[in-house]
């Protein structure tokens, strides 16, 4: 899985900051730009949009340059992290889970928090409402869209999820295909490539769905804008612990002090820039550590030796 492109292609360029504050810091010399780098779910010019305003925000606190770089994927975050050109990385659950078990010296330091303070989302199975699949099991030899095999929601806990219910997914489907990207996986469905596709939901109005139809970006064959009320849910997985923000174990540790307060003040500091992040929809993060994700560690586990036992 890790051989992948170079990470400069696996990157795309992001948002810049614009001159910032000078301060002493001893480790200032040595990191005059941390990058930060992360997975879209939705295109790389609303990436940029949402979070340019947060990344100006921490410059400024951090009294150095930071750069934003917009990865393909999961894959490009964990190899940047592993070679140590990307400073912070806002992982998945999985693709954090995946960087610890493969040595990349990487913790985790803040947890995301849904607006009703729960930590955690789901992995759900979306079908055309006016399709005729009511049950995952009535999708027997259909195509099944998956993400990226570093997401949690989008490829790990779904092939989780289908082996508790007795279902081995390269038998049962017809076809199964990783289409990239949490957005990706929706217009495949939308446009009839696959019948049925993976993705998170955290609540009925906070989806990656809701927020593409709030930006109109799934339409009907007709060239009108699809509605909520055109997808069903027809299986939902077990809750997934939120996504984690994690920094380089062997940076300064007065440097990583700086990146967690900054992180952690923001919705006092930039209240715009956080809201701005998820539309407003989540609370200020709350630290964690690494041991909080020795349970996705075992799911990955799990499912490598899934995948394993299917090619033998």
């Amino acid at each position: 899985m890790m051989n992948r492109r170079t990470l400069l292609a696996g990157l795309a360029a992001g948002a810049t900051t614009s001159a910032v504050p000078a301060r002493a810091q001893s480790w200032k010399a040595k990191y005059p730009e941390l990058v930060y780098a992360v997975v879209p779910s939705e295109n790389a010019s609303g990436v940029t949009e949402r979070m340019g305003p947060f990344v100006n925000y921490l410059s400024r606190e951090l009294g150095t340059k930071v750069t934003l770089r917009i990865a393909n994927d999961y894959a490009a975050v964990i190899e940047g992290q592993r070679s140590g050109n990307i400073h912070i990385g806002n992982h998945g659950p999985a693709s954090f889970a995946r960087a610890r078990l493969i040595g990349v010296k990487t913790d985790a330091f803040v947890i995301d928090v849904n607006a009703d303070g729960s930590k955690g989302y789901y992995s759900v199975f979306y079908v055309k409402a006016n399709s005729p699949y009511k049950t995952i099991e009535d999708l027997k030899g259909k195509n099944l869209g998956l993400v990226d095999p570093n997401s949690g929601s989008g490829y790990n806990m779904p092939l989780y999820t289908l082996d508790k219910r007795g279902i081995t997914p390269d038998k049962f489907f017809g076809k199964m295909q990783t289409t990239g990207s949490h957005e990706n996986a929706v217009l495949a469905l939308a446009q009839g490539t696959v019948d049925v596709a993976c993705n998170w939901w955290n609540a009925a109005d906070d989806s990656n769905l809701t927020r593409m139809l709030s930006k109109g970006m799934l339409k009907n064959a007709d060239g009108s804008l699809m509605k909520k009320e055109d997808f069903r849910i027809v299986l939902t997985s077990d809750l997934i612990i939120n996504s984690p923000t994690s920094y380089l174990s062997d940076m300064p540790e007065d440097l990583k002090a700086a990146i967690k307060a900054a992180f952690l003040d923001a919705p006092k500091k930039d209240k715009a820039a956080f809201d701005k992040l998820s539309d407003g929809k989540n609370l200020p993060w709350q630290e964690i550590d690494n041991a909080a994700y020795n349970d996705t560690i075992k799911m990955i586990q799990f499912v490598d030796a899934l995948k394993k036992k299917a090619a033998s």
